[in-house]
């Protein structure tokens, strides 16, 4: 965005062009403050007695932590969500997750719309960040497609889940509901939250309970643009954009390597796969391979994985899954992109080229910033918790990059952290959620231009 539209954008939402508060009217810093303000509230709520089943409210850590875990649709928690939280308490862990995966601001401009039937430039601005709409025309198209592909998903996940839960597993029938529509959300929306107290662990052989899970996950992390574009354009494949085909590529080729190294190295592990039947082994592989990806699900035990195996879960999750969903991570159009770069260099080409066309260097910059403050953000975490803790480095590190990425899955060791090291993984949460670039690009008010370019200089590389 050009300073002239910036300062465009603040006349437009009222703001002096001398006021020290008009930065808030940056598009970026209102997603920023928008989520800060979703956390602030969750945790108000969560802490009200009413949220608990015990006797009184929870503590500020505890709500602060799953408030957050919930808006940033990562998954980790605490505390035990089935036991621990209220009827109340679970609703609001719900709508959280339903706000964060839909997006604060493209929940407040779609309320806008539907209330007036007209949006402001401030706000479609704000949704444009949010759901990375093409222009600003796009913005009533694709929130209106959000929604519609939202509600459906959700839908058909919750009444598969809710019949096999009533049928099967003989829970009642307003429980069964109750179970499908909280865990058709969290899947949808990438979260992992779970009412069951060993997660999804009791239904590693179940594909009705598995396979719609696994759904709605993928299809949740592919991304909104994606989604929208397949379903307009899914008789003319050939009318997709870079970006579709880049993710679904790169998708596919993640699900499928990410299935055959998890049944290869935990085949005969007796504490994951190796306990069950071959059949049931090759869905948990394959619920393995997806979770780490987008959703902090687990059919498995993590702690109980091989090392080998830890280390490729956070591989794939620090990839994460595809753009403007969600899904968390530095997104797999990211890593195609630094792949791409890395081919082009080795070759001696002159461009980095996808499906004939040619990126931008500013796309392959942006690719590296993504990357390397992803990395920044990961490795100074891991080494505050892993020289302050006494856990092993590969169980630090599994912690932070699932908090980093919104992934939500653990070894076990979320709640015995001690409390420092708990509010770290709340701000690699809040960062991970909004994005690296996202959340840096918050902290600046106007962008500047120059009208001109120095001398090239070659410094030696390698």
């Amino acid at each position: 965005m050009s300073a002239g539209f910036g300062e465009a954008l603040t006349a437009d939402s009222g703001a002096g062009p001398h006021r020290p508060w008009r930065g808030l009217h940056h598009p970026v810093r209102m997603v920023v403050v928008g989520f800060g303000l979703g956390v602030l509230v969750g945790t108000a709520v969560l802490a009200l007695p009413l949220s608990r089943t015990g006797p009184g409210g929870a503590d500020l850590l505890t709500a602060l932590f799953t408030a957050t875990s919930a808006l940033c649709v990562t998954g980790l928690v605490v505390v035990d969500t089935a036991t621990y939280w209220s009827p109340f308490g679970q609703a609001t862990i719900l709508a959280l997750i339903q706000v964060g995966g839909f997006g604060i601001m493209t929940l407040a401009s779609l309320l806008g719309l539907l209330i007036s039937r007209r949006l402001g430039l401030s706000t479609r601005m704000a949704a444009a960040t949010e759901t990375k709409s093409v222009g600003l025309g796009d913005v009533r198209r694709v929130l209106l497609g959000v929604a519609r592909i939202t509600l459906t998903v959700e839908a058909a996940t919750a009444l598969v889940l809710t019949v096999r839960f009533a049928t099967t597993y003989r829970h009642p029938l307003a429980e069964s509901v109750w179970l499908g529509v909280f865990h058709s959300v969290s899947a949808f929306n990438n979260a992992g939250f779970a009412l069951f107290a060993d997660n999804l662990v009791g239904f590693a052989g179940d594909p009705w309970v598995c396979l719609p899970v696994v759904g709605a996950v993928i299809v949740g992390g592919l991304g909104f643009p994606v989604v929208l574009e397949v379903l307009r354009e899914h008789r003319h494949a050939r009318r997709w954009s870079v970006h579709t085909r880049l993710t679904l590529l790169m998708t596919a080729v993640l699900l499928v390597g990410g299935t055959l190294f998890m049944l290869a190295a935990e085949w005969t592990n007796p504490h994951t796969l190796g306990a069950l039947d071959p059949p049931a082994r090759v869905l948990a592989g394959f619920f393995q391979a997806v979770m780490p990806r987008t959703a902090g699900f687990n059919s498995v035990d993590p702690g109980a994985m091989n090392a080998g195996t830890l280390l490729a879960s956070d591989v794939l999750m620090f990839i994460g899954g595809g753009s403007a969903g969600t899904a968390g991570g530095i997104k797999v159009g990211t890593f195609a992109v630094l792949l791409l770069a890395i081919l082009a260099e080795l070759r001696g080409a002159p461009d980095v080229e996808l499906f004939d066309r040619r990126l931008s260097p500013a796309t392959i910059r942006q690719a590296l910033a993504v990357s390397l403050l992803g990395v920044a953000a990961v490795v100074s975490a891991t080494l505050l918790i892993a020289t302050t803790s006494r856990y092993s480095l590969d169980q630090v590190l599994y912690e932070v990059v699932s908090a980093f990425a919104t992934v939500g899955l653990s070894t076990g060791i979320t709640d015995d952290l001690a409390p420092g090291h708990q509010l770290v993984l709340v701000v690699l949460m809040f960062a991970g959620r909004l994005g690296p670039v996202t959340f840096a690009s918050a902290l600046v008010l106007r962008e500047s231009g120059r009208l001109f370019r120095r001398p090239e200089g070659r410094p030696l590389i390698g």
